[in-house]
């Protein structure tokens, strides 16, 4: 993982160059002008990678001319680009994503050569992985990579296949390719222009206009064996999994970024508009649906961000699954708050002009790409119960017991109400043991969400008692309050989808089904769910103050 390197005035300043820039490039006319046209502003990429912003410079390090930004670096830049525009940050995405099998899986020398050419003079990359038959399943992948042998040994590989939803695809100066060897998927750097690279034109694409997405043809292209990752065949699912954890909390980033942009012109549009002789800000059922959950829901998912952030940029390695657990929560509160805000507009969000319609649509993606909502259920779900498995149903339990500590030391963290589901959910994964339901998907999915669910719940806590704001431009007591009212939604959740789905298979009935809701504290979560309806007026408040 990148080891952070960014001083805090130089983030300061990377994020002030975002803003003054998109003022002077990325107004509201040319991002709309730019999405009805479905056109991709390569100028203006272009231009973010030059030497006047040098925005790539973040994601590398500085041993190769870079700012060496880490993992909450990027959290914080890859937030204000999505911000701006989902399509331009999806750009700088690939640009990142591109240079990752080189930063983790190249020789020295291959990342000294093409990390410190990416650096100087600011390429645009591609990371073209994905297949026509082959999407977040990287085993499957069918592009091959056959040696070229000269006196018995490998000197070139040629590669033939097809890619496809290849970011940056059009207008890549240098690409890094995923193809099988006879020792296994192995990643290439292949440059612009090399005979049989061949872009296909440009998708038209629902959202993320911005953007430049291909088809990705290679036909007989010839690589020389200089240009294997590593040097070695076999290399590229590790190299590619090395990276999931940084690259997730970036894409979780991004769902952030578009959820807030979205919800802030809502609350914006509800301080100004009068309806049945009050504004909507003031009116209970329009900021307690439309509004306040969905703010809670995105200050949730930034705190786990924050928090793998900060344990990637320890030197932390294998959170694969912690990444997936910040993709997950933050991309659908995003998308969840994008479709509120439109909603909260009444018919003026339906229009191109309030913009809300296109965060919606760009938002969505962002459930899709780098490992889509279900594939990161799985994950989850999988490496949470083979830790079920493991501790012998402690894992849950013992995270209960860390959470009634906190709340011991931050009463009103929300710990106590994040106890009792992390209580709860260990209770139903035991039952899903005994009685092998996790053999229909269906349910597995399910445990990841509840799984991920509880944990970014535990996340939210942790900060508050720490009393940091990290990243939220709210205040702590805010915070605090949002914390809550997330562990009870939580609680809620975990509660009532834990019975359903203990109860709908059939596993319990009658008195042992009795038994099983008294075991979850059923009573005791529906008595936590006191001064929920104070806390929502609350935020409400403080939202439309901000």
């Amino acid at each position: 993982m990148i080891q952070p390197e960014m001083e805090r005035e130089e983030l300061e300043l990377v994020l002030t160059t975002i803003g003054e820039f998109a003022k002077r490039k990325l107004d509201i006319d040319t991002r709309l002008e730019c999405d009805r046209a479905e056109r991709c502003p390569e100028e203006i990429i272009r231009e973010l990678l030059g030497p006047d912003v040098g925005l790539h410079l973040a994601f590398i390090p500085s041993l190769y001319g870079g700012l060496g930004g880490g993992a909450n670096d990027i959290f914080q830049i890859s937030e204000k680009v999505a911000g701006i525009d989902l399509g331009i940050a999806t750009s700088l995405l690939g640009v990142s994503l591109g240079t990752d099998p080189i930063r983790v899986g190249g020789t020295d020398e291959q990342k000294l050569l093409w990390m410190s050419k990416v650096a100087e003079h600011g390429l645009v990359v591609a990371y073209a992985v994905t297949e026509p038959s082959a999407g977040s399943d990287l085993a499957h992948i069918k592009t091959k990579a056959t040696p070229v042998v000269q006196d018995g040994k490998t000197v070139a590989y040629t590669l033939n296949g097809n890619k496809q939803f290849i970011t940056n695809g059009g207008i890549a100066d240098l690409y890094t390719i995923l193809a099988v060897t006879p020792g296994g998927p192995s990643f290439f750097v292949i440059e612009k222009g090399t005979p049989g690279l061949i872009p296909g034109p440009p998708e038209v694409k629902h959202g993320i206009r911005l953007s430049n997405t291909t088809p990705l043809s290679l036909e007989d292209v010839r690589v020389p064996v200089e240009n294997l990752l590593g040097g070695v065949e076999g290399q590229g699912l590790r190299q590619a999994a090395e990276v999931f954890g940084y690259t997730r909390v970036m894409v979780a980033s991004f769902g952030l970024g578009c959820g807030v942009a979205a919800l802030e012109k809502a609350i914006a549009y509800g301080k100004e508009r009068y309806q049945g002789g009050s504004l909507l800000c003031e009116k209970t059922g329009w900021t307690h649906k439309l509004i306040v959950p969905h703010a809670v829901a995105l200050e949730a998912a930034r705190a786990h961000i924050e928090e793998v952030s900060k344990r990637l940029d320890s030197g932390e390695t294998k959170l694969e699954v912690d990444g997936a657990i910040s993709k997950l929560t933050a991309t659908e509160a995003g998308n969840a708050a994008a479709e509120a805000a439109i909603q909260a507009h009444g018919g003026y969000g339906y229009i191109n002009a309030y913009e809300v319609e296109k965060l919606k649509r760009d938002v969505r993606i962002t459930c899709i790409y780098e490992g889509t909502t279900e594939i990161c259920q799985r994950t989850i779900a999988q490496d949470r119960w083979r830790l079920h498995l493991l501790t012998k149903g402690e894992n849950y339990k013992t995270r209960a017991s860390q959470l009634d500590q906190l709340e011991t030391q931050s009463p009103g963290c929300g710990a106590e109400m994040c106890a009792r589901s992390a209580r709860a959910l260990a209770e139903i994964m035991e039952v899903c043991r005994i009685k092998r339901l996790t053999r229909n998907q269906h349910i597995l999915f399910c445990l990841g969400l509840l799984c991920a669910h509880v944990e970014v719940s535990a996340a939210f806590c942790s900060k508050v008692a720490s009393k940091e704001r990290g990243t939220s431009r709210l205040a702590l007591d805010t915070l605090a309050t949002m914390s809550r009212l997330w562990s009870r939604r939580v609680a809620q959740e975990i509660s009532s989808e834990g019975l359903t789905l203990i109860s709908g298979s059939g596993a319990l009935t009658g008195p042992a089904l009795k038994s099983f809701v008294e075991l979850i504290e059923l009573d005791q979560i529906h008595q936590g769910m006191a001064g929920n309806l104070d806390d929502l007026g609350s935020v409400a408040q403080a939202l439309n103050s901000n």
